[in-house]
């Protein structure tokens, strides 16, 4: 039966959502400040590492430096994101406040010495620390707590990119395959909102990429009002897209068992890690997949940026950087997915425009949030990035790209503790 309005219940709404703002504020502020110093901390030791390439033969010793850190400091907090994703799961002794520096010094140090790694774990887990951190002081019940959690995930990813709508959507998103739930849907957004603020308040700056590409608005026939070619060309390129995500969360995931099953001695997985990482760049000649890949000191280079350039990327750019990656992150150094899937999907793009004859820099974009979109299972967060980073005029392409490699990308991602409630292959819901 209908049940009537009430000016009443519009009120109880009213205070729901100014208790939650004043529960978030001071969290998301908290978050935006930690994520402002550990993009000028990242971008300090990137430029230091760049003038002191030297610096790369110490990389074997900055493994064994994180790997003591963890073990003597960290104790639980190896467990990165998928900690803090438990936690959302089921709320229990928190997320431990010392998560917060911890990732912050190691990710700096891994980025310093040579690593191939991101900045987006770092952020979700200052985000996830900080707002447990909060919830313990507020004396939140588990639900409540949840919220906040996600709040912080939320806050952490929208001010490390500077996406704050995507940073809602993310935290939503990225909790089980198949399944939105909406009631941390308003305090996500206000956490992501204000943390990005406060990040451009203080001077941080984001990279911008564009993609000058238009659909265009005169067609062979006067029926066809799409591109069906180009169209084709994007679906293709998805399900491509979609195989490279599923690649590297293979290829990561396996390289962590295997290291950790054959390698007696425990500090010496970075070791080996940072001697692979060493030599395969000396291998190619090149330091451009190091770090975050975004930019690059040689004007010839590789990077995020030149991959949206004709003749931008190898063709072998994406493969090279999924291996560095993989092993970096695989073997014990700290830091993020997200960035050089951004690299992977971007010089992917690249690669497939040259190959196709399809626009490089609308590939080399829609490479750059599906390989994303696959690897977390995420794609309508990843689809509403591409609207922020790029702008809507492609916004059915950047759709159809993300959705393509979410299908292919297999049934699991880069995060363990993702759940799935929906299948992907046969649609039905398993757990909830």
């Amino acid at each position: 039966m209908h049940k009537p309005e009430s000016s009443f219940e519009h009120l109880l709404i009213a205070k729901h959502l100014l208790r939650w703002t004043l529960l978030i504020l001071p969290v998301a502020i908290v978050v935006g400040l930690l994520v402002a110093l550990f993009l000028w901390l990242l971008d300090l030791a990137t430029q230091t590492r760049w003038a002191n390439p030297w610096l790369l033969w110490l990389l074997p010793l900055a493994g064994i430096a994180i790997w003591y850190l963890y073990k003597v400091v960290g104790k639980n907090t190896d467990a990165g994101n998928n900690l803090v994703l438990d936690e959302i799961h089921n709320p229990g002794g928190g997320v431990p406040a010392r998560m917060a520096p911890l990732i912050l010094f190691t990710t700096v140090i891994t980025h310093l010495f040579g690593g191939s790694a991101g900045r987006e774990g770092t952020a979700v887990q200052i985000g996830g620390s900080t707002s447990s951190l909060f919830a313990r002081w507020y004396r939140l019940d588990h639900q409540d707590r949840r919220v906040l959690l996600m709040a912080g995930v939320a806050a952490g990813f929208g001010a490390v990119f500077g996406t704050p709508i995507t940073g809602a959507i993310f935290a939503l998103e990225v909790l089980a395959v198949g399944r939105i739930k909406y009631d941390a849907l308003v305090p996500c957004l206000i956490a992501s909102v204000v943390a990005d603020v406060t990040c451009l308040t203080v001077g941080i700056e984001h990279t911008h990429y564009s993609i000058h590409f238009r659909p265009a608005q005169q067609h062979i026939t006067s029926f066809l009002k799409t591109d069906y070619i180009l169209l084709a060309k994007v679906i293709a390129a998805g399900v491509i897209f979609g195989l490279a995500a599923w690649l590297f969360a293979k290829t990561t995931h396996h390289i962590k068992h295997w290291s950790n099953r054959y390698i007696t001695y425990k500090w010496l997985i970075p070791v080996v890690g940072a001697v692979l990482v060493v030599g395969i760049s000396y291998l190619i000649g090149t330091f451009d997949y190091l770090g975050l890949g975004v930019t690059t000191p040689d004007p010839d280079g590789v990077s995020i940026q030149s991959a949206f350039t004709p003749g931008g990327a190898h063709y072998y750019s994406w493969g090279i950087k999924l291996l560095l990656t993989a092993i970096t992150l695989g073997m014990g150094f700290k830091g993020g997915e997200v960035t050089p899937l951004f690299f992977i999907g971007a010089t992917l793009g690249n690669t497939l425009a040259v190959l196709t004859g399809a626009p490089v820099d609308l590939l080399a974009g829609l490479g750059f949030i599906a390989v994303f979109a696959g690897a977390t299972n995420t794609p309508i967060a990843c689809t509403i990035m591409g609207i922020e980073l790029f702008g809507a005029d492609n916004a059915l392409y950047f759709a159809i790209a993300c959705f393509t490699a979410y299908y292919f990308s297999g049934p699991t991602g880069i995060y363990t503790s993702q759940r799935t409630v929906v299948d992907k292959l046969h649609n039905t819901d398993s757990n909830d």
